[in-house]
C-alpha cells in the first residue's frame, strides 16, 4: 500500500468507517450471510460485497429485487446487526488510516461520514478505542442522500466548519470516492 499523505492546504479530514478506518468487511459479509440464510435466502457474496457504502436497508431492498425474495428490511438488518455487534473482538483497525487520524487529532478537525448506521459506527469506533478522535459523525441515520451523492461529505464539512475544497476524504469504495470528488474534496483511495 502506498503511503497516505495529507497535503499542507488541507484543513479538515473526513473518513469513511467500514473498510477505511475499520477492517470490518469480512465480519459484515459473515453477518449478511447469517441474516439472509437464516431466513431462507440464497447467499451471494458478489452482490453483497459490491454494495460497500450503501445503507443496509437499501441493500436488502436491492437483494429482494435482484433475487426475488421478500425479506423484511427491518428484521433482516436487525439480524445482521446483532450478529455483527456480538463479534466486536473480530474487528481490526486499518492501521495506515487510523495512524493518520491519530496523528492529526487535535491538529485538524476530523469527521466520520459513513453509509452505516450510527449504532454500528459507534460500536466499531468504541471497539477499537478511537471514537474520541472524531469531532463529527454523519451516518445513514441523518437522512442524507447516500453516496455517491456528495451530501454526506458536504454535511460533514459544514459541521466541521471547513470549506469543502479544504477537506480530504479517505475512502475504500468507488461510490465514496465519487461522492468526495463531487463534493469538491480531495478523494484519497486507501485500498
Amino acid at each position: 500500500m502506498r503511503e497516505l499523505v495529507v497535503p499542507g492546504h488541507i484543513r479538515g479530514l473526513i473518513f469513511d468507517c467500514d473498510g477505511t478506518l475499520v477492517d470490518s468487511m469480512p465480519l459484515h459479509m459473515r453477518a449478511w450471510e447469517h441474516s439472509v440464510t437464516t431466513q431462507g435466502g440464497r447467499w451471494d457474496l458478489d452482490f453483497f460485497f459490491s454494495k460497500k457504502g450503501v445503507p443496509d436497508k437499501a441493500i436488502v431492498a436491492g437483494y429482494n429485487a435482484e433475487f426475488g425474495y421478500h425479506l423484511d428490511l427491518a428484521k433482516t438488518t436487525a439480524l445482521k446487526d446483532d450478529f455483527f455487534r456480538s463479534r466486536g473482538d473480530q474487528l481490526a483497525p486499518v492501521s495506515c488510516v487510523v495512524d493518520i487520524a491519530k496523528h492529526y487529532h487535535g491538529i485538524l478537525p476530523e469527521a466520520v461520514a459513513s453509509g452505516g448506521t450510527r449504532a454500528n459506527i459507534d460500536f466499531q469506533l468504541n471497539a477499537l478505542g478511537i471514537a474520541s478522535l472524531f469531532d463529527v459523525i454523519v451516518s445513514a441515520d441523518d437522512g442524507i442522500p447516500p453516496k455517491p451523492n456528495p451530501d454526506i461529505f458536504l454535511e460533514a464539512a459544514r459541521r466541521l466548519g471547513v470549506a469543502p475544497t479544504l477537506c480530504q476524504v479517505f475512502e475504500d469504495a468507488e461510490i465514496g470516492l465519487e461522492g468526495a470528488r463531487r463534493a469538491g474534496m480531495l478523494a484519497t483511495d486507501v485500498r
